[in-house]
């Protein structure tokens, strides 16, 4: 039977690791032809070779998500490899913990970069490709701290609720183009970038989530799957909140 994004072809930023490696492996398990974007080479460059390994189709790309020329690079190795570009994921992302006024220019630039105008630039050279190619899917990977207020990251939820109106703005712009934009709003998900939170901070959430536990980031990757697929062909602008009722309360 046919993958759920069989003849597809997908890029994901921060796919070497966490949930964008786990997204890259769902989505060639599901047909797509993926190329993974990272600045973590060798983590990156032996994903794909393990997709390659179980039957998948894979490239890695370097991507530093605030580089212009490197988001042009990754597009265009997708459509040199592959021969177009059906789905962006925009996962990249990093946190850095602080109370506002304790907060450095420098940390705030560095967040927003990576979290805010890395998805800028992933849409300003993915659209083009994506009419090239008759239409796509865009999902960008914002958080619930783009949705209320969390304490101690400023720059991480000013970024992520910045994604979360760019997702708008991109979905109403190009729904024209048959491209869909839609934004996915995870809670707390067992990754890297969230391994090395404080014990005292992960108990708070803990707490505050009904489910009573942290999310997996495989339950992250089938709504992006979701999303990138045809049974998603009338989603767009929507937000897809992934975080064991957090946010219900």
């Amino acid at each position: 039977m046919a993958g759920r994004l069989a003849g597809k072809v997908a890029l994901i930023s921060g796919a070497a690791r966490g949930m964008g490696e786990c997204e890259a492996r769902l989505f060639a398990r599901e047909g797509a032809r993926v190329v993974l974007g990272d600045i973590l080479e060798e983590q990156g460059q032996q994903v794909a070779r393990e997709i390659v390994q179980q039957g998948g189709a894979a490239t890695f790309v370097r991507l530093d998500v605030t580089v212009e020329a490197d988001w042009q690079r990754a597009v265009a190795v997708a459509e040199q490899t592959y021969g177009k570009l059906d789905i962006l994921v925009n996962n990249a992302g990093i946190v850095r913990m602080a109370p506002l006024e304790e907060t450095s220019l420098e940390a705030w630039h560095e967040v927003i970069n990576v979290n805010q105008t890395g998805v800028f630039l992933g849409m300003k050279y993915a659209v083009p490709a994506m009419r090239r190619a008759g239409g796509g899917s865009i999902i960008n990977i914002s958080s619930i701290a783009g949705m209320i207020g969390l304490p101690n990251i400023p720059a991480y939820q000013a970024s992520k609720g910045a994604v979360r109106l760019l997702t708008k703005h991109a979905a109403i712009q190009y729904a024209k183009d048959g491209i869909r934009v839609n934004s996915v709003h995870p809670g707390r998900i067992e990754t890297p970038m969230t391994a090395n939170l404080a014990p005292e901070r992960r108990e708070m959430v803990l707490r505050l989530t009904p489910m009573g536990r942290d999310g997996k980031p495989e339950e992250v990757a089938y709504g992006v799957l979701y999303l990138a697929s045809d049974e998603a062909s009338f989603v767009t602008g929507a937000e897809l909140v992934i975080d064991g009722g957090y946010t219900a309360q």
